[in-house]
């Protein structure tokens, strides 16, 4: 590659990795304006399309002090990047090698979230499935949201049991064991979406069983409203 066109290509990347730095700053605004988080638990992430990088949120900086500049890119594996767009003055969040395990093994997840959030943590901590029982479930989860397996926090095994349960299932929510939500999506901004709603239908039927035993909903009716929601909703 001659000088000229590596420099053009450094250029673009450049480019890349601070608008989706940018990006996945706007975003962790999202996790405080509907309550997902507190203090400086939680995360968002995106992949840098077209390339082996991701961007994540530092480790333990709090929400009013993130700024693109701060936001940490690394690899597919979770190692820093280095160059110029690199940003060796913040570690990645704790939660990195769990989300570039989902990046290596989900080529079509483009954002990862999590979050502590209260009623989606409660059904966590009891190890119980959200079931099907709203039609707002049926739309965005396509049936029930799932339980993971419990998984330490540190390496990727919490990005194992992400996959292992979201591969075969067409909810973008996963419920870790003991710990919390996490969220994917086509892109970043979907995968908080994600987050908002699970959150959301996890207080309604917790609510709901206050009152009494939920009515379940056909499953073929969920494929039903699944489809149109995906495919028809919206411009």
């Amino acid at each position: 590659m001659s000088d000229h066109k590596a420099a053009a290509a450094a250029k673009n990347l450049s480019g890349k990795v601070a608008a989706v730095r940018a990006e996945v700053c706007a975003l962790h605004a999202e996790l405080t304006r509907y309550g997902l988080v507190v203090w400086t638990a939680g995360n968002v992430s995106a992949r840098v399309q077209g390339e082996e990088l991701m961007v994540i949120k530092p480790s333990g900086l709090a929400y009013a002090e993130l700024t693109p500049e701060s936001m940490v890119v690394t690899d597919l594996f979770g190692t820093p990047a280095a160059g110029d767009w690199g940003n060796p003055t913040f570690a990645p969040s704790s939660d990195t090698a769990a989300h570039a395990y989902v990046y290596r093994h989900m080529p079509e997840v483009g954002g990862v979230v999590h979050t502590h959030s209260t009623y989606a943590t409660a059904w966590a901590a009891r190890g119980e499935a959200i079931p099907c029982v709203l039609t707002m479930m049926g739309d965005e989860f396509g049936g029930d949201i799932p339980v993971g397996p419990f998984a330490l926090i540190g390496d990727d095994s919490i990005g194992q049991g992400i996959v292992e349960t979201l591969r075969d299932s067409k909810s973008p929510a996963v419920l870790m064991k003991n710990h919390g939500p996490f969220t994917i999506g086509r892109d970043a901004r979907a995968a908080v979406k994600a987050a908002v709603m699970c959150e959301e239908v996890a207080k309604t039927v917790h609510v709901s069983r206050q009152l009494g035993e939920p009515l379940p909903i056909d499953p073929a009716l969920i494929a039903s409203l699944h489809d149109r929601y995906q495919n028809v909703y919206g411009q």
